[in-house]
Formats: structure tokens, C-alpha cells, sequence
């Protein structure tokens, strides 16, 4: 082959390489916006759910368990709620904003992480004043089907209500006390229960989160 031809066939990729580079670019800048939303939208859906009886929740600030950003927030009883509609400037949707009187805060919501057996594990947590678990919200994993999702399952999840802190332990076998391990699954409960959950309670008391050191099983 001469080497004009090899000239062309090498500009040729470059040429496509780079438009298929353009058009990818072009299509994640105008599909992340609208991603964005959406996972911002099942958040606060997610957040509702963790303290219905709430007039309105706030958020308080960020951390990072794992490294990764998470949020927290106060849930709050108000004297008087205002709510008014706001239209965005950029994409023209109305939006509904709470003005919250005389607000008086009756728990606290933390998102958090734990290092699970195949994906770190996405949580939400719910607390009273006390810093008593109210609830626990699975947002996202990647555990193993059929051992490790079933951190999703009611009868885990339901183990959490009305734990304190000292009782965010996972114990092989039947327990009242502290949380049962999920049989075959025992590194997913831990994560769960010793990582997110222990250390977003630990947190939003204003101590600091512990390290969970890797188990097995």
C-alpha cells in the first residue's frame, strides 16, 4: 500500500473518531441535565417517605463516607406553611417553594454509604430527636441476587426501628437487641448496619464515623 493511501486511511479514522467523540459529548451534555432531575426528583420522593408526618425538610449540609457525596437533612413540624409556585428561569417548569413558619425540628434525615460484598451500598436513615432509628431506605446497590439483595426485604429492613446507636451490630442468629444477619449474606448486613446506617447516626450526632474493617461470609 502506498503511503498517500496509508495517509488517508489514518485521516479518515481521525475524522471519525473525532465526530463520534463530538457526538457522544453532544448527547451527555443535553441527556445529563434531564438525569440529573431525575435522580434529584426520586431523592426528594425517597426523603418524604423516610418522614411523612414532616411539614417540610431541609437540607443541613454534606459529607462523604467512602469518599463519595451525601447529603443530610431536618425534618421539621411548622406553625404555618406558605407554599408558592416558582417558575424556573432557564427551563420555564414551576416549581413548588415551602416557606416554613416557626418551624420546630422533629428528626433528622442522613444519606450515606457502605462498602458492601460486589457495590457500595446507597442508604437513607431516618432519626428522631433522640437520634433513635426510624427508618431505613435502600436508594441503590449491586449486591448479589438472591443473598445480598435481600437488604431490600422488609424483614431486614424493619429490624432497624427503634435502634440506638449501640445496637447497630449485625449478630449471627436470632437477636432482638441488634440487627440479624442476613443468612449467607453476612458482609452486606454489615455494611448496611455497621457502615451506613452506624456511622450516618454517629454523624449527624457530631461524633465521627468508625472504620468498619472488611469481614467475611
Amino acid at each position: 500500500m502506498r503511503p498517500i493511501d496509508m495517509l488517508k486511511i489514518t485521516l479518515n479514522l481521525v475524522i471519525v473518531y473525532v465526530l463520534g467523540g463530538l457526538l457522544i459529548a453532544f448527547v451527555y451534555s443535553k441527556a445529563s441535565p434531564v438525569m440529573y432531575r431525575k435522580a434529584q426528583e426520586e431523592k426528594q420522593a425517597a426523603l418524604k417517605t423516610m418522614s411523612p408526618e414532616a411539614d417540610i425538610i431541609e437540607k443541613l449540609g454534606d459529607w462523604e463516607p467512602h469518599e463519595k457525596h451525601a447529603e443530610y437533612y431536618v425534618a421539621k413540624k411548622c406553625g404555618k406553611l406558605n407554599i408558592r409556585m416558582v417558575k424556573d428561569e432557564k427551563t420555564g417548569v414551576e416549581r413548588e417553594v415551602k416557606e416554613c413558619i416557626d418551624g420546630t425540628p422533629i428528626g433528622y434525615i442522613v444519606e450515606s454509604y457502605g462498602k458492601g460484598y460486589s457495590s457500595y451500598i446507597n442508604v437513607l436513615v431516618a432519626v428522631d430527636n433522640n437520634y433513635v432509628v426510624r427508618k431505613v431506605n435502600i436508594l441503590h446497590h449491586a449486591e448479589t441476587p438472591g443473598l445480598g439483595d435481600e437488604i431490600e426485604r422488609d424483614y431486614f429492613l424493619n429490624q432497624f426501628n427503634g435502634k440506638t446507636v449501640e445496637h447497630l451490630v449485625v449478630v449471627k442468629g436470632e437477636t432482638k437487641e441488634d440487627i440479624q444477619a442476613i443468612t449467607g449474606a453476612t458482609i452486606s448486613s454489615r455494611a448496611v448496619t455497621e457502615d451506613a446506617v452506624r456511622n450516618a447516626v454517629i454523624m449527624i450526632k457530631g461524633g465521627k464515623p468508625e472504620s468498619v474493617s472488611e469481614g467475611h461470609g
